[in-house]
Protein backbone atom coordinates (compact mmCIF):
# COMPACT_ATOMS: atom_id res chain seq x y z
CA UNK A 1 0.00 0.00 0.00
CA UNK A 2 1.25 3.35 -0.61
CA UNK A 3 2.74 5.47 2.39
CA UNK A 4 -0.32 7.74 3.61
CA UNK A 5 -2.90 5.74 2.15
CA UNK A 6 -5.44 3.52 4.53
CA UNK A 7 -6.45 -0.14 3.82
CA UNK A 8 -10.66 0.60 3.11
CA UNK A 9 -13.30 -1.99 2.99
CA UNK A 10 -14.92 -2.50 -0.38
CA UNK A 11 -17.88 -0.54 -1.56
CA UNK A 12 -20.51 -2.80 -2.15
CA UNK A 13 -23.74 -1.42 -3.80
CA UNK A 14 -26.84 -2.90 -5.35
CA UNK A 15 -29.65 -0.77 -6.92
CA UNK A 16 -32.22 -1.19 -8.90
CA UNK A 17 -31.84 -0.48 -12.63
CA UNK A 18 -33.88 3.19 -12.19
CA UNK A 19 -32.67 6.42 -13.28
CA UNK A 20 -32.94 7.39 -9.64
CA UNK A 21 -29.84 5.21 -9.38
CA UNK A 22 -27.19 7.28 -11.25
CA UNK A 23 -27.23 10.50 -8.17
CA UNK A 24 -27.16 7.21 -5.66
CA UNK A 25 -24.56 5.08 -7.15
CA UNK A 26 -22.21 8.70 -8.30
CA UNK A 27 -22.01 10.09 -4.74
CA UNK A 28 -21.56 6.80 -3.00
CA UNK A 29 -18.66 5.89 -5.35
CA UNK A 30 -17.30 9.51 -5.01
CA UNK A 31 -17.29 9.76 -1.14
CA UNK A 32 -15.44 6.43 -1.44
CA UNK A 33 -12.75 7.47 -4.04
CA UNK A 34 -11.94 10.68 -2.08
CA UNK A 35 -10.53 8.93 0.97
CA UNK A 36 -8.71 7.35 -2.40
CA UNK A 37 -6.14 9.51 -3.82
CA UNK A 38 -7.69 9.54 -7.37
CA UNK A 39 -9.60 11.85 -9.58
CA UNK A 40 -12.34 11.74 -7.86
CA UNK A 41 -14.36 13.68 -10.38
CA UNK A 42 -13.07 11.79 -13.00
CA UNK A 43 -14.86 8.90 -11.46
CA UNK A 44 -17.93 10.41 -11.01
CA UNK A 45 -18.47 11.08 -14.14
CA UNK A 46 -17.66 7.78 -15.11
CA UNK A 47 -19.21 5.70 -12.38
CA UNK A 48 -22.56 8.31 -13.61
CA UNK A 49 -22.27 7.17 -17.56
CA UNK A 50 -21.72 3.55 -16.71
CA UNK A 51 -24.64 3.63 -14.66
CA UNK A 52 -27.04 5.35 -17.52
CA UNK A 53 -25.70 3.07 -19.79
CA UNK A 54 -26.65 0.16 -17.96
CA UNK A 55 -30.25 1.81 -16.89
CA UNK A 56 -30.90 3.25 -20.63
CA UNK A 57 -29.59 0.30 -22.67
CA UNK A 58 -29.72 -3.14 -20.46
CA UNK A 59 -33.04 -2.29 -19.68
CA UNK A 60 -34.18 -0.75 -22.87
CA UNK A 61 -37.39 -3.41 -22.92
CA UNK A 62 -38.46 -1.57 -19.44
CA UNK A 63 -37.78 -4.56 -17.49
CA UNK A 64 -36.83 -4.49 -13.80
CA UNK A 65 -33.20 -5.43 -12.72
CA UNK A 66 -30.31 -4.33 -11.04
CA UNK A 67 -26.84 -2.89 -10.85
CA UNK A 68 -24.00 -3.96 -9.11
CA UNK A 69 -21.03 -1.68 -7.73
CA UNK A 70 -18.10 -2.90 -6.25
CA UNK A 71 -15.63 -0.18 -6.00
CA UNK A 72 -12.05 -1.47 -3.92
CA UNK A 73 -8.93 0.09 -3.44
CA UNK A 74 -5.67 -2.09 -4.23
CA UNK A 75 -1.79 -1.28 -4.69
CA UNK A 76 -2.77 2.39 -4.98
CA UNK A 77 -5.77 1.57 -7.68
CA UNK A 78 -9.05 2.32 -7.35
CA UNK A 79 -11.21 -0.65 -9.34
CA UNK A 80 -14.88 -0.28 -9.69
CA UNK A 81 -17.14 -2.89 -11.47
CA UNK A 82 -20.40 -1.69 -12.63
CA UNK A 83 -22.64 -5.21 -13.34
CA UNK A 84 -26.00 -5.69 -14.43
CA UNK A 85 -28.32 -8.00 -15.32
CA UNK A 86 -30.01 -6.19 -17.81
CA UNK A 87 -30.19 -7.85 -21.61
CA UNK A 88 -26.64 -7.76 -22.52
CA UNK A 89 -24.83 -5.52 -24.61
CA UNK A 90 -26.18 -5.17 -28.48
CA UNK A 91 -25.78 -2.70 -31.06
CA UNK A 92 -28.62 -0.63 -30.86
CA UNK A 93 -29.17 1.76 -34.23
CA UNK A 94 -32.25 3.19 -31.97
CA UNK A 95 -30.22 3.94 -29.47
CA UNK A 96 -31.00 7.70 -27.95
CA UNK A 97 -27.71 8.80 -27.26
CA UNK A 98 -24.27 9.84 -29.64
CA UNK A 99 -22.07 7.00 -28.91
CA UNK A 100 -19.68 8.66 -26.32
CA UNK A 101 -20.52 7.02 -23.63
CA UNK A 102 -17.90 3.98 -23.84
CA UNK A 103 -15.14 6.23 -25.43
CA UNK A 104 -15.79 8.61 -22.88
CA UNK A 105 -15.16 5.60 -19.99
CA UNK A 106 -11.53 5.18 -21.56
CA UNK A 107 -10.58 8.93 -21.58
CA UNK A 108 -11.80 9.34 -17.58
CA UNK A 109 -10.04 5.81 -16.35
CA UNK A 110 -6.59 4.46 -16.96
CA UNK A 111 -8.00 1.23 -17.97
CA UNK A 112 -11.56 0.24 -19.22
CA UNK A 113 -12.81 -3.25 -20.05
CA UNK A 114 -16.26 -4.45 -20.89
CA UNK A 115 -17.58 -8.27 -20.84
CA UNK A 116 -20.53 -10.10 -20.27
CA UNK A 117 -21.32 -9.95 -16.37
CA UNK A 118 -22.21 -13.76 -14.62
CA UNK A 119 -25.84 -12.24 -14.29
CA UNK A 120 -26.27 -12.55 -17.60
CA UNK A 121 -26.00 -8.43 -18.39
CA UNK A 122 -22.65 -6.83 -19.18
CA UNK A 123 -19.54 -5.64 -16.69
CA UNK A 124 -18.04 -2.51 -16.83
CA UNK A 125 -14.80 -2.58 -15.01
CA UNK A 126 -12.51 0.89 -14.30
CA UNK A 127 -9.18 1.57 -12.65
CA UNK A 128 -8.21 4.50 -11.73
CA UNK A 129 -4.51 4.94 -10.45
CA UNK A 130 -4.10 7.38 -7.18
CA UNK A 131 -1.47 10.12 -7.21
CA UNK A 132 1.46 9.12 -6.16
Amino acid sequence: MTAGMVEMSPLQLTLPAEPASVPTARRAVSDYAERTGVDVEAVAVAVSEAVTNAVLHGFSDGGDGHIVIDARLQDGTLTVLVSDDGRGMHPNPDSPGLGFGLPMLAALSDEMGIQPSPAGGTRVTMRFAAAA
